[in-house]
């Protein structure tokens, strides 16, 4: 993986976004952007607005708190049984005024994430937290079975960097399910205790530990998630367990929570489709590939992520890849701009190092990509979005190594 610059660490948690690898070179530091405040409540509210969901279902969101006793924590053995906290987007029968409104994230995660771009005014973290996400709290479901997306962050980055694409999803008909991988991101809350911080992060600065060790937790966590989400007992770990369809199950995440979802794939064979949004991969996909099972790219369109780019993790695992495969890049993109963090910096009032395509913009390219490759790949409905490029965005450019 990368080392990621402080400008990039401005984007969002400085605790973590640097992610050596031995293979890829570290990008020279830069200054941290200066602390901006936005003059009112107002503004940020106003600057700190996602795109609405552009589906047709209304989104209902649940948040679990799980724990996996067959485990032992690998970065804090002293913590017990390993722990994960997901947020469930969903479409939902209907929502109405009433209806509590889901949150973007706890006041302390905010608090922790703010902390890697030396924000501390207590209004920045409460508007940070009270995002709308265009969701509500465990309203009840549309009818009928749903696909399951998992997704998982980069390394250091919390789940609800991902809440702009997983609501747009739910909105679609998906149920999704954002994972936070304890100790591995700038603060997970969890009930009862104060909220866990990226020990990881430390571990793998330190040279304790690799990037590949990380995608193989992150593999198990996901292996577990799908036991309690589609097994036996699904409904005891959340009541509306039965909207999943276990045969329809689908892996995206972003930085090495992209690379995770391949390292999942190999492991896990229910899950039949991935994204990568701008990871590099740390493990060697086996002779067999996926097993016919679809993969696609998602990247920055510059020296890093274009085929023979200083990346060469995508151009090797493109060559294993034996399914529906697409490597896309993205104009005017930075490591990023596949996440939430675009409309956060423009609300905090922090430049986006290196981007030049507009946060909402961002936010709807990914959004369209993604969702067209998991419609075609788990709903079988054929996308010509994804048969080449298209003037709706000129961004995306379609790469043929």
């Amino acid at each position: 993986m990368i080392a990621f610059s402080r400008a990039a660490a401005a984007a969002l948690l400085a605790c973590a976004v640097a992610l050596p690898a031995t293979a890829l070179p570290a990008q020279a530091a830069a200054p941290a952007a200066p602390a901006v405040s936005l003059s009112a409540p107002a503004d940020r509210a106003a600057a700190l607005r996602l795109p609405a969901p552009t589906g047709r279902f209304g989104v209902g969101a649940s948040v679990l708190h799980l724990v996996d006793r067959s485990r032992t924590d690998p970065y804090v053995p002293s913590a017990g049984a390993r722990e994960l906290m997901v947020t469930v987007h969903y479409p939902a029968a209907r929502t109405a005024r009433g209806d509590a409104p889901a949150p973007y994230a706890t006041e302390e995660e905010a608090r922790l994430v703010l902390v890697g771009v030396e924000k501390t005014d207590p209004a920045d973290i409460r508007a940070l937290a009270g995002i709308d996400t265009y969701s509500r709290k465990d309203v009840r479901p549309a009818p009928g079975k749903h696909p399951l997306v998992v997704l998982s962050p980069g390394f250091g980055a919390p789940r609800f960097l991902l809440t702009g694409l997983a609501t747009d999803l739910a909105s679609r008909g998906y149920v999704v399910a954002s994972v936070d991988h304890a100790y591995e991101n700038s603060g997970m809350s969890v009930p009862g205790r104060p909220a866990l911080t990226c020990v990881a992060c430390t571990q793998l600065h330190d040279g304790k530990i690799k990037g590949a060790d990380v995608t193989a937790v992150r593999a198990a966590d996901v292996r577990f998630l799908l036991d309690r989400l589609t097994g036996p007992r699904a409904v005891a770990t959340w009541p509306y367990a039965r909207t999943v369809d276990p045969t329809r199950i689908g892996m995206a995440g972003h930085s090495i929570g992209g690379a995770a979802a391949a390292t999942a794939m190999v492991a896990d064979r229910r899950i039949d489709a991935g994204v990568n949004m701008d990871g590099a991969f740390h493990d060697t996909l086996p002779a067999d590939g996926l097993g016919g099972r679809a993969f696609m790219f998602l990247g920055t369109d510059d020296e890093m992520h274009r085929p023979g780019g200083v990346d060469s993790s995508w151009d090797t695992t493109w060559k294993a890849l034996d399914g529906f495969r697409r490597w896309l890049t993205v104009s005017g993109a930075n490591h990023f701009t596949f996440t939430d963090a675009p409309v956060l910096l423009r609300g905090l009032g922090v430049p986006d190092e290196g981007a030049t395509i507009p946060a909402d913009r961002a936010l709807t390219v990914t959004r369209a990509y993604v969702g067209a490759f998991f419609d075609q790949q788990l709903r079988g409905r054929p996308q010509p979005l994804l048969t080449g490029p298209s003037p709706l965005h000129p961004e995306v450019r379609f790469q043929q190594p």
